[in-house]
């Protein structure tokens, strides 16, 4: 098994050593054009492409013996197999992974999550469901990489994950963004970039897109499947705090008081502040967001460790458990992704853009950052590949 967080961690220290990765969000084609993660086609050589999330890369393909079965140029082992592409491939998701030939099922892993589609006979939902599966299917291939489990509901209802698209209903009620019980909602209307903003602005958020919805929403599910009465349950509410408070009061007195004045020292933003659910969501998804962010970054070779910024590194101290032996890869990480923020904000700025990264992470934060590194590390046993590629 590969070490995703060992092998990011070397590339931080070392973020310009040669050397191929399978983590990589750069592939070759077999005629060495660079390939990349929505990629289905080869631009060079016209060579058809699939991505195999079991492995986490994108690869060439050779027609196989039978019609609709194909090999991976990717992979010298010549009794690897036999690979279909997804049936979503023609449809307007687009979808461009892959699944084995002798699956019974048409759909790939992550197109096998969806329960409800949104209604292709209205005009923008075509558009806005490609969208919306480009940012599912990133969200997908980091859980998968990351060693989480990932089931559809229609293989466990009970613990399975699904998700529904959908817009207004037929009393012209939209939908509510949101999970329960494995099932994460969207509003397709939130693939519409202007609807999107006008949200934001509206809900003063600093950051609003269809992938930090998903990272967000899929928090929630995995507080179900990895906290809920189980040995973490504890040590979350201590850090977290006490989730059997009243959810709908919580709400409520968010949406008519707002965050406390000094959220800022203690949460990744002010929505965290509402109850510890959410607190946890949002710490969850930024935890994934940095997780691509650097791997992605280092990829590329961008690194802004030789940039003169006077950012204090934040020690062990702020750590979950600071005696913890991955806690200096851990804060390496972190440390990592502030520089790189920085960086990649003045970029931002420079284009007349909003800030790439508009958060200022807390100490406090860091803690609650680690405990889910280490809850995920527990439950998938690949967290700490990412930190060591």
């Amino acid at each position: 098994m590969h070490r995703f967080f060992e092998q990011l961690s070397s590339r931080i220290i070392a973020p310009f050593v040669a050397g191929s990765s399978r983590n990589s969000k750069v592939w070759p084609c077999r005629c060495g054009q660079s390939l990349f993660f929505r990629n289905s086609q080869c631009l060079a050589c016209n060579a058809l492409l699939g991505y195999q999330p079991e492995e986490s890369r994108l690869t060439s393909l050779q027609p196989g013996p039978e019609e609709g079965t194909w090999t991976l140029d990717a992979d010298p082992d010549p009794d690897a197999g036999l690979f279909r592409r997804c049936a979503n491939l023609d449809m307007p998701a687009a979808c461009n992974w892959l699944l084995p030939a002798n699956d019974h099922d048409t759909l790939c892993i992550a197109c096998s999550l969806n329960r409800t589609i949104p209604d292709l006979s209205v005009a923008e939902n075509p558009e806005r469901w490609r969208k919306v599966e480009i940012a599912k299917r990133r969200l997908v291939a980091q859980l998968i990489t990351l060693g989480l489990p990932v089931i559809p509901k229609t293989t466990d209802e009970e613990t399975g994950l699904a998700f529904d698209f959908i817009g207004v209903d037929l009393e012209g009620n939209a939908p509510m963004t949101g999970h329960a019980n494995g099932l994460i909602t969207l509003d397709i209307k939130e693939a519409d970039d202007a609807h999107r903003e006008q949200v934001r602005a509206a809900m003063h958020e600093p950051y609003r897109t269809l992938l930090g919805h998903f990272r967000h929403e899929v928090g929630h599910y995995y507080w179900d499947r990895l906290i809920a009465n189980g040995p973490w349950l504890d040590a979350f509410r201590n850090l977290f705090g006490d989730e059997r408070a009243s959810y709908a009061e919580a709400l409520d007195r968010h949406y008519q008081q707002g965050a406390p004045l000094d959220w800022p020292q203690h949460y990744v933003s002010a929505y965290a502040t509402m109850h510890p659910w959410e607190d946890w969501a949002e710490t969850w998804a930024h935890y994934l967001h940095m997780m691509d962010a650097v791997d992605t970054a280092l990829g590329f070779g961008m690194s802004a460790r030789e940039m003169d910024f006077d950012y204090q590194p934040f020690p062990t101290s702020t750590l979950y458990d600071p005696e913890h032996p991955g806690g200096t890869a851990f804060l390496s990480f972190v440390n990592a992704w502030i520089e790189l923020a920085g960086m990649l904000n003045e970029l931002s700025r420079s284009m007349g853009q909003p800030d790439f990264y508009p958060f200022v992470l807390p100490a406090a934060a860091i803690a609650k950052l680690h405990f889910i590194h280490l809850v995920i590390q527990q439950a998938g046993g690949r967290a700490d590949e990412v930190l060591a590629l």
